[in-house]
């Protein structure tokens, strides 16, 4: 790198910081220490720290659900148990999620044992639905019961009824089901039932013997005849195997059994069962429904009997809905533990006055892929205008003798994904970050030595324990979108000079200081500019140094160099600004991808050339006569379009660089001149951006619906509109003898879906279109 004909140093290390980066580099995944069981003696007892999650249907179900209890061998922090606090997304609606600290248990070995082997048969039921592959994995579990490696270990249970919240865990059922196992599979009969003078506890005959109602009651039974488990809620009172069908009272269940699957029925008199399909497990983090399986059908099967093998017992239908949702809130709760892994790591190396929402953490690490309610777009595009901010003032002051070229270049590196990328991976921050969408059938059953990954404990800066559990290929560009979420995070909880604690420790060493500014570009004595009409465009801002309004407006064919350093300067605080208006200003509106959209549509050459022509600065610009004459072009191209907006247009037209490079050297100047005072150059340059995007014009989506609406269409229909997202189609009509009337009252009848806003991006931006009395939004009603 050269500066000036001589070999410059390399300011801030940014060519070291570049260096060996691979792409593909094998980055591990982390696994937090607070799910994890250390290898430990064989302890007559085992203590337990017990968590209440508590699920509420918002919804209309024929199954309530119940509360859970994990029990942990490490305790949870009161900051992650705050954060324990949210929705998933159910078919149906809504299912709220709270964590609540319920006290501490201690078990003994073999109660432990029973815990364990109970929720491997619940989650694999779950999530697989193979008896086959159930065996084995008991069978392997027998086999493993004194694994003393380091695990995943953790406990999921039943909680107890309300009347007996005294301890917790509704062990009698966790119990019950161990010792049904143990049974001799011949003489099930529960000796404690009292004679069968009625249908509560009549010995029915079962693959697995002669059972008690009450045991086959709340169960769940396989039937090899077709391969399907089933959850049973009682017996059919009014129905046995010579009844005639429900759904064909053509043949009678005996006989529809001998036709269909070649099975006499021995025990045709026995009442049949009351089964429901098993559950699912889902990703019910999802936002969008239509991305997720359906539920399991809910209508009911009649089942005989002799023809089912009982699995697991007693377990109600409640209990077995409520676990489905089990893995979903532990992933979350796995994602929430490793941002607070995260956060502590990284408050560790900066100030004790810093601090950071364990949320805006989680945000930061959570990538589009994962699919999420929640992602860190955002607070990247937040923290990348930040970062560019706070670089190019570190290379301005520190360089003062290089040439805006040569800035760039710094700015570039010391920005870029590679260099962002490698900064991350050395600070250990790539084994923290999701990108994927959870998958169930990959989720690691707690106790299923199995199914465990080896796991590798890790020190992190020699601080804190984390654990490995295997390696991924990250691209260089997610760690870098991520470092820039933190410092996006860091700004908008603690404001820059957080931001600026966080990227020192990253490694992007900048700071905040001003020094004085050294000019080397020679001005005339006399200003050859129109300093007050100017400062009255500028907000009337008025200059201390009024050469720097000549620097300003001065190209390079004018006077050597001319405003490129201050544009330079200029372009990153204008940027910052922007984007820190849009932050601040609509939080409401801030889901993933609008920001972005937002910034793009008012930081662009095209917006500043347009403003610099509205306001007629060509006319001061300090250029040669070729320099003019291609701002001329520009200016009569633009004369031939609308000028009642300067935000984010694409008007396909040609346009002279220098019109923006002014504007930006604009902001540059009063930047230097207001001693560094952001917000009286966003003031200054504010009138000539005037109006800015809004979010709440119709205007603004219809520029850029090809960006927010790339899985959506729309229709307008002569009744009223079709919003169609993802295969669904949501339609709404209106009569009203005017068109513009009728589409109104349609777009408002849509609206009135709220659920909808939380389930799919590209429905919510419509949605929002139409809110806004975007009465003349562009239907595009012949789409191709």
């Amino acid at each position: 790198m050269e500066k000036d004909g001589n070999k410059s140093a390399d300011p801030l290390g940014v060519e070291e910081a570049t260096q060996e980066l691979g792409r593909d580099d094998e980055q591990p995944r982390y696994v937090p220490a607070e799910l994890v069981k250390p290898p430990s003696s064989n302890d007559a007892s085992v203590m337990y720290h017990c968590y209440l999650i508590k699920l509420k249907q918002n919804f209309d179900c024929d199954i309530p659900v119940s509360d859970i209890v994990l029990g942990t061998r490490n305790k949870l922090d009161s900051d992650t148990i705050a954060n324990m606090n949210f929705e998933l997304k159910v078919q149906r609606g809504p299912l709220t999620v709270n964590f609540e600290y319920a006290g501490d248990v201690n078990l003994c070995s073999g109660q432990a044992l029973a815990c364990r082997r109970f929720q491997i048969t619940i989650f694999r039921i779950l999530v697989d639905q193979e008896v086959k592959k159930l065996e084995e994995v008991l069978e392997r579990f027998h086999l493993g019961q004194n694994h003393e490696t380091e695990s995943i270990d953790y406990l999921l249970l039943p909680a107890a009824r309300i009347h007996q919240r005294a301890s917790i865990i509704d062990l009698d059922s966790v119990m019950s089901m161990s010792s049904h196992c143990n049974e001799d599979s011949e003489n099930c009969v529960c000796v404690d039932c009292p004679q069968p003078n009625n249908n509560s506890h009549v010995p029915l005959h079962t693959k697995n013997g002669m059972v008690c109602t009450c045991r086959i009651q709340n169960s769940v039974v396989y039937t090899p005849h077709t391969d399907s488990l089933y959850c049973i809620t009682g017996l059919l009172d009014d129905l046995t195997g010579n009844s005639l069908m429900r759904h064909n009272k053509s043949i009678t269940y005996k006989a529809y059994y001998e036709a269909k699957h070649g099975i006499n029925m021995r025990f045709d008199q026995q009442l049949l069962l009351n089964g429901r399909c098993i559950f699912r497990a889902q990703n019910y983090l999802l936002w969008s429904r239509q991305q997720r399986k359906r539920e399991s059908s809910h209508a009911s099967v009649q089942l005989p009997p002799e023809l089912c093998t009982i699995i697991m017992s007693p377990i109600s239908i409640s209990n077995l809905y409520s676990f489905s949702f089990v893995p979903s809130i532990m992933h979350r709760l796995e994602s929430l533990l490793l941002a607070v892994n995260l956060k502590q790591m990284i408050l560790d190396h900066l100030p004790q006055n810093v601090t950071i929402p364990t949320i805006k953490v989680l945000e930061s690490i959570t990538t589009e892929g994962c699919q999420e309610n929640l992602d860190l777009e955002s607070l990247e595009t937040l923290g990348d205008s930040f970062l560019k901010y706070a670089a190019s003032q570190q290379f301005f002051k520190t360089c003062q003798n290089d040439r805006e070229g040569l800035l760039s270049e710094y700015k570039e590196k010391i920005i870029s994904n590679l260099s962002l990328g490698k900064l991350g991976c050395d600070r250990k921050i790539s084994g923290f970050i999701r990108n994927e969408a959870f998958d169930p059938k990959k989720w690691i059953i707690p106790g299923d030595y199995c199914r465990s990954y080896f796991l590798k404990k890790k020190l992190l800066f020699d601080k804190r324990s984390i654990y490995v559990g295997g390696t991924r290929k990250i691209d260089a560009k997610i760690v870098a979108d991520v470092v820039e979420a933190l410092i996006g995070a860091f700004l908008s909880t603690g404001g820059e000079l957080d931001a600026i604690y966080f990227m020192n420790w990253v490694g992007i060493k900048v700071d905040l200081d001003h020094i004085q500014y050294e000019r080397h570009l020679q001005v005339q004595s006399e200003i050859p500019v129109d300093v007050g009409h100017l400062e009255s465009l500028l907000g009337n801002y008025k200059f201390q140094d009024p050469s720097l309004l000549m620097e300003a407006l001065s190209h390079g064919s004018y006077i050597a160099g001319g405003y490129q350093r201050l544009e330079f300067l200029g372009d990153a605080v204008l940027d910052y600004m922007i984007t820190t208006y849009f932050y601040d200003k609509y939080p409401e509106m801030m889901a993933p991808g609008i920001l972005t959209i937002l910034r793009s549509a008012s930081v662009n050459n095209e917006c500043y050339a347009r403003s610099a022509v509205k306001a007629g600065l060509h006319k001061h610009i300090l250029a040669s006569d070729i320099v003019h004459s291609n701002i001329d072009r520009t200016v009569n191209n633009f004369g031939l379009l609308s000028t009642e907006s300067t935000s984010g247009l694409k008007s396909e037209t040609y346009f002279s660089d220098v019109l923006a490079d002014i504007v930006e050297a604009l902001a540059g100047a009063i930047y230097i001149d207001s001693r560094y005072n952001k917000k009286i150059v966003f003031q200054s340059i504010r009138p000539l951006l005037e109006p800015l995007v809004s979010p709440y014009e119709p205007s603004f989506w219809t520029r850029f619906q090809g960006e927010l609406l790339k899985k959506s269409i729309i229709k307008c229909r002569n009744l009223g509109i079709e919003v169609e997202a993802k295969g669904v189609t949501y339609k709404h009509t209106s009569t009203s003898s005017n068109t513009d009337t009728t589409k109104n009252l349609a777009c408002k009848q849509v609206l009135r879906l709220k659920r909808t806003f939380d389930d799919d991006l590209h429905l919510y931006i419509v949605h929002l279109c139409l809110l806004y009395d975007a009465i003349n939004y562009n239907f595009n009603c012949e789409k191709k």
